[in-house]
């Protein structure tokens, strides 16, 4: 698996957020990390309620601790799983990564066998509703 420095470290703390999934009901722990324009990096990992429906996903959160922390533009994003079958991000993540990365951002899947998959945001969701649609 051929990846940069700035990939190498997002799966480092994508895999750090996924130990501290919460995730009792599914027993599917996500972590997820995002290289911002200005070059930092954000994580977040899922976290499951109860009332099922309330769940948010890694990605979604990974984003809003990056706008809580005021950067709104991504270059790179990572999601860990342990799953043998890598993980795309839900179409709910789908529509919120597309909010906040640019059409050709990598997104990247990671597991523990050290497999990669990556999709442009515009793979994953071709013909998005965006900003720019509200016009």
């Amino acid at each position: 698996m051929n990846i940069t420095a700035h990939e190498s470290a997002l799966i480092v703390r994508a895999k750090t957020a996924y130990q501290n999934a919460y995730a009792p009901y599914s027993n599917f722990h996500v972590g997820a990390a995002a290289l911002t324009k200005n070059g930092n990096i954000v994580s977040g990992c899922n976290v499951e309620n109860a009332s099922y429906g309330l769940t948010v996903c890694a990605e979604r959160n990974c984003i809003a601790q990056a706008v809580i922390n005021g950067e709104q533009q991504f270059e790179t994003l990572v999601i860990y799983t342990e799953q043998e079958k890598l993980t795309p991000p839900c179409g709910a993540c789908r529509q919120v990564i597309v909010e906040f990365f640019q059409p050709q951002a990598t997104i990247m899947a990671v597991n523990h066998l050290a497999d990669k998959k990556t999709w442009t945001v515009e793979e994953l969701l071709p013909n998005a509703f965006t900003p720019k649609d509200l016009i």
